[in-house]
């Protein structure tokens, strides 16, 4: 009778066990792998659903795309030239969108000019081909070896809009054209402004070109030049 009874509160802790352990999973979750990881300011409207929900199914790219299928997509594109490039852009990606790429690339405009003020190369390198970023680093480190210091404020983004388009061998190249409000003002180790105006807003047009290999799978553009218009 006593090992009958002994065998009975053996189910019931283990059972216990088993509600408390179920409890514990509920309320803690499981790690992913994913915690902090960095946002892409260029994932699509598809990707983030996808990273948000967990869906571990990816559709695949339509290797049957041609150019009726893509041609439409641009139809508002007037400037001949800009919609060829678009459409190469778009057979060799089929998942290219050309309005979460600008939506992504004004995220990365912001991020860019605020990690270079702030002298942040960790954020800066991910985002940057390797000639433009070893020329924003040694912008910094001539900042900082001066003992000066850069502070830069968006005031307000008139337009981003794409200037060029086209395919450089296997990689998508697109260069857009901002047109922002900003406050920029460089100050010495006093606190003194030594170049810009930190009580102007000055309207700045630059053409920033970004690059992506559309043989891989990241989904990642890094910029590959900087430049003011002529």
């Amino acid at each position: 009778m006593s090992e009958s009874f002994a065998f009975i509160d053996i189910i019931f802790f283990a059972m216990v066990a088993a509600f408390i352990a179920f409890r514990l999973r509920s309320v803690l979750g499981r790690r992913t792998g994913n915690e902090r990881r960095r946002t892409n300011p260029f994932l699509t409207a598809e990707q983030k659903k996808q990273e948000a929900g967990g869906d571990n199914v990816v559709k695949l790219p339509d290797r049957h795309a041609n150019q009726d299928d893509a041609e439409p997509v641009f139809a508002d594109i007037k400037d001949g030239t800009l919609k060829k490039g678009l459409t190469d852009i778009r057979l060799a990606d089929p998942h290219f969108d050309l309005d979460g790429f600008l939506e992504g690339a004004k995220a990365a405009f912001g991020m860019v000019l605020d990690a270079f003020a702030n002298g942040d190369k960790a954020t800066l390198r991910p985002l940057l081909a390797d000639p433009v970023y070893d020329s924003f680093s040694a912008a910094i480190d001539q900042r900082e070896a001066a003992g000066e210091r850069l502070t830069t404020e968006i005031v307000g983004m008139r337009t981003a809009e794409v200037a060029e388009a086209g395919m450089d061998g296997p990689y998508a190249k697109l260069t857009v054209r901002f047109v922002t409000e900003q406050i920029n003002a460089t100050r010495d180790a006093e606190g003194n402004v030594v170049d810009g105006d930190a009580s102007q807003i000055a309207e700045l047009t630059d053409l920033w070109t970004f690059a992506r290999d559309t043989r891989t799978d990241d989904p990642n553009w890094q910029l590959v030049e900087t430049r003011t218009p002529d």
